[in-house]
């Protein structure tokens, strides 16, 4: 699914504090400050640290499966890891210096480059030129909450590491839930453009309208802040986003809960986020690996544990599962 659109941290934060009031340990609406907390959560709450340094969860180089690395790649000492500039909490983002990748992404592409023995080189982009930086070959793999879709599937190779769910977020207490497509027939809806989010609401619209029911209002976002004003301001019922992004938000700001989540491949089957390589360049078999070898060390619970979303963790990672059905033409 592709994330947002390009948002660094201290944006990011203000326009969270401007649409709800944001409860945190002493940080501000510039974002200069190190981290927020659940609200409520005291001592116990979700820590998340906003700062350039991460003290990231780390795993040791395992020969075996460095060596299946190509050869160019290991000779270059650097895994080239391409991700979207354009995502926010706690995808991968910019810490409070306004220039340190940081979130759970970029933590999981640490992980696989210490098993590989390589150097991570972050090179964030726009969503577009993920797969258009992969197709040449400037970049060697994309982690950047890629789902899994059969059309993908014959232009690349995909190793799992996480579940694909969205969300539904609205405001805290209308006791509204969100569990088919009639629950969501007259009411307005954001979403942003191009993602299996809106793929799944404008589906949903169309079997209420057949049903003779109301049709949705959908509205389309492009900037974090624009839909949070809007939510905040009772012009959206909710938000239709990635389930990582609704739950830390909705964590952080204590304003606002998830009111529905599903799979983010739709009904058929359950979606998965995978990292994503070039069809048969040689690297998403010892990636893969490196992923099953952190899963099964703890590092990668570790690691969602850190960013809020142990919810969102496989047992195993897979390679090429079954993804996203095509569209009918």
């Amino acid at each position: 699914m592709p994330p947002r659109r390009i948002l660094r941290a201290s944006a990011a934060l203000l326009g969270l504090v401007t649409a709800f009031s944001l409860t945190g340990c002493g940080n501000s609406a510039d974002g200069t400050t190190g981290g927020t907390a659940a609200k409520g959560g005291g001592k116990n709450g979700l820590q998340i640290n906003l700062g350039p340094d991460q003290k990231r969860v780390t795993a040791a180089k395992v020969d075996s499966i460095a060596a299946l690395v190509p050869a160019a790649i290991r000779k270059r000492g650097t895994l080239e890891v391409v991700n979207s500039a354009g995502s926010v909490p706690p995808l991968t983002f910019y810490a409070t210096d306004d220039k340190t990748v940081i979130g759970v992404e970029p933590d999981i592409a640490s992980l696989v480059a210490d098993v590989l023995g390589l150097k991570l080189h972050y090179n964030p982009v726009d969503w577009a030129n993920i797969f258009v930086g992969l197709d040449s070959g400037k970049y060697d793999i994309g982690l950047s909450n890629i789902t899994v879709t059969e059309e993908r599937k014959e232009k690349y190779d995909f190793a799992t590491y996480r579940l694909d769910n969205i969300a539904f977020e609205a405001k805290k207490g209308t006791g509204w839930r969100v569990k088919g497509p009639k629950d969501v027939a007259g009411r307005s809806i954001g979403v942003s453009s191009g993602t299996n989010q809106e793929k799944l609401l404008v589906d949903w619209n169309k079997e209420n309208v057949r049903e003779g029911r109301k049709p949705t209002d959908i509205k389309i976002y492009q900037n974090t802040s624009d839909y949070y004003l809007a939510l905040g301001s009772g012009r959206l019922d909710a938000y239709l986003g990635p389930n990582p992004v609704a739950a830390y938000h909705a964590a952080s700001t204590g304003q606002t809960e998830i009111v529905g989540t599903f799979s983010g491949a739709g009904s058929a089957v359950q979606g998965k986020i995978a990292a994503t390589a070039k069809k048969d360049n040689g690297l998403i078999k010892p990636v893969h690996e490196a992923l099953n070898t952190v899963i099964k060390n703890g590092a990668y619970g570790k690691v969602l544990k850190r960013w809020g979303l142990p919810n969102e963790a496989v047992p195993s990672s897979e390679l090429n599962p079954v993804g996203l059905p095509k569209t009918a033409s």
